[in-house]
């Protein structure tokens, strides 16, 4: 899948830097423009290509993060369920002994 997308983002360069050379294609004349143009139009087509693998990054961040507290958040609530029970437990007993203490 990502080889895919970055096939897809190269034939898109290669077809924004195509479509500039034609669109100074008259100005042959003067090289110094089409040289320009063209490395403008790489350098915008590999700023889309870092930003693209950079959002790609941040999302693989996110979702690792999203796992961890997924994580985290059931490790916690399975500690406060055996506090809870802990907690049930000796007010059980407590309650108990005060029972048994009012039928002596």
């Amino acid at each position: 899948m990502d080889l895919r997308d970055s096939m897809r983002d190269l034939i898109l360069i290669v077809v924004m830097v195509l479509s500039t050379l034609l669109l100074v294609l008259r100005l042959w004349q003067d090289i110094t423009i089409a040289v320009g143009a063209t490395l403008m139009m790489l350098s915008l087509g590999g700023l889309f290509v870092s930003l693209g693998m950079k959002i790609r990054s941040l999302e693989e961040n996110i979702v690792a993060r999203e796992r961890t507290m997924r994580v985290n958040l059931e490790e916690i609530s399975s500690s406060l369920n055996r506090k809870y029970d802990r907690t049930v437990e000796q007010l059980g007993e407590i309650v108990d002994g005060m029972t048994r203490r009012m039928y002596r």
